[in-house]
């Protein structure tokens, strides 16, 4: 592992101008479930100290489920979908209202953003939801931004607000990603272990090759861990965005530039961002199997879907579904927004445009997935 110290901590948070704050449910709650007022108070100040210090805000909060277990008696987080959703439609407004409360306190307003899948994918959803970040952070709110628990079903979650925080990152243009847990950093190991050491500086994804991540925290109201951590920083880094990693409790110093917890320096450039959260938000409704040539041009070529050379179709999808692109052994190579239902493609097969239009008419004359509307699948590294 290397250690060297890297880039200046305090020069990157001050030149930092929009930073994204991410807190997990137990950073938040009491260990019965309910919202800690202590917690979020003490939060919210750090966040309107860094506003004053001339940051715009996002924060990326979990705690809505957490936050409803208690005022409907469940003693912990359900597993099923529906309790979630009810737990999640209680305890949401609850913590709006709580953190509406401490910024008033400092004379900031917010603006609660609830987030799906759709919203980010869809090409005038996300412009929709990046015009509105826009001008509530002109206006000099602070948004505050949860995934829609209420209404999200398993086809479109995020997953964890760790992987959305990352993407709300790309969205907003932001420098600066803050992920704060309830450990206080990256290890080598488990932190519960002997001889684990604190990393303070990923340079890139070689400096994890050794590196044992598992879950962090056992608080039992959230669903993230060290994974959803690490694989959100990657997708941030691999976008140009550097990433902080520390403790709720260590917030104010990270934010003032100390050198606490983990720095995981940007490796990669923006991307343009529908792509990105086609890449990381969405899974796959279906899918679409290439032969070997097809892969090469869409791969290597950067080339748009054709039917041509289309050899398989599964799955149930419609039009503008997102769908894996899969070369002939099986392997994901890319996920795209198709053009055509699942039940239309298999006249289509293995036939080129020209023929299609000239015999079913021109509006088969298209691609199956458009270029700019699809990005390729990197392998995700094993750990």
């Amino acid at each position: 592992m290397n250690d060297r110290a890297g880039s200046d901590r305090a020069g990157l948070v001050r030149a930092a101008r929009r930073v994204v704050v991410k807190v997990g449910s137990s950073s938040l709650t009491t260990a019965a479930g309910g919202i800690d007022p202590a917690r979020v108070r003490q939060l919210v100040e750090v966040l309107a100290a860094s506003r004053d210090a001339g940051a715009e805000i996002v924060l990326v909060s979990s705690g809505a489920i957490a936050a409803g277990l208690a005022p409907l008696g469940m003693k912990k987080r359900p597993r099923a979908l529906a309790s979630q959703q009810a737990a999640a439609s209680v305890g949401q407004g609850l913590l709006a209202h709580r953190y509406q409360e401490e910024f008033a306190r400092h004379g900031i307003v917010t603006g609660q953003v609830l987030l799906t899948v759709d919203d980010v994918t869809r090409r005038a959803h996300y412009r929709n939801a990046h015009q509105t970040f826009a001008r509530l952070l002109e206006l000099g709110v602070v948004p505050i931004v949860n995934e829609n628990d209420t209404v999200a079903t398993s086809e479109i979650r995020f997953g964890d607000n760790d992987r959305l925080a990352a993407l709300v990152a790309h969205l907003v243009h932001a420098d600066l990603l803050v992920l704060l847990s309830d450990v206080d950093g990256l290890y080598d190991g488990p932190p519960s272990r002997a001889g684990s050491r604190l990393i303070p500086v990923v340079h890139s994804e070689a400096d994890l090759a050794t590196v044992t991540i598992g879950s962090a925290g056992a608080s039992g109201v959230g669903t993230g861990g060290m994974t959803t951590k690490v694989d959100a920083a990657r997708i941030a880094t691999g976008a140009g965005i550097d990433v902080l990693l520390t403790s709720a409790d260590q917030a104010a110093a990270a934010l003032s530039g100390a050198e606490v917890g983990t720095h995981f320096e940007a490796t990669g450039k923006r991307r343009p961002t529908r792509l990105l959260w086609l890449a990381h938000a969405t899974s796959g409704q279906g899918t679409l199997t290439l032969d070997a040539g097809a892969v090469r041009a869409v791969v290597e070529r950067g080339a748009s879907l054709l039917a041509a050379g289309i050899t398989g179709v599964g799955g149930s999808f419609v039009a503008g579904d997102a769908v894996d692109v899969l070369d002939p052994a099986g392997t994901v190579v890319a996920r795209g927004l198709v053009n055509f239902d699942a039940d239309e493609l298999p006249a289509l097969l293995g036939r080129s445009t020209g023929e299609l239009k000239e015999s079913l008419g021109a509006a088969y004359e298209r691609e199956v997935i458009h270029r700019d509307a699809m990005t390729l699948i990197q392998p995700t590294p094993t750990r």
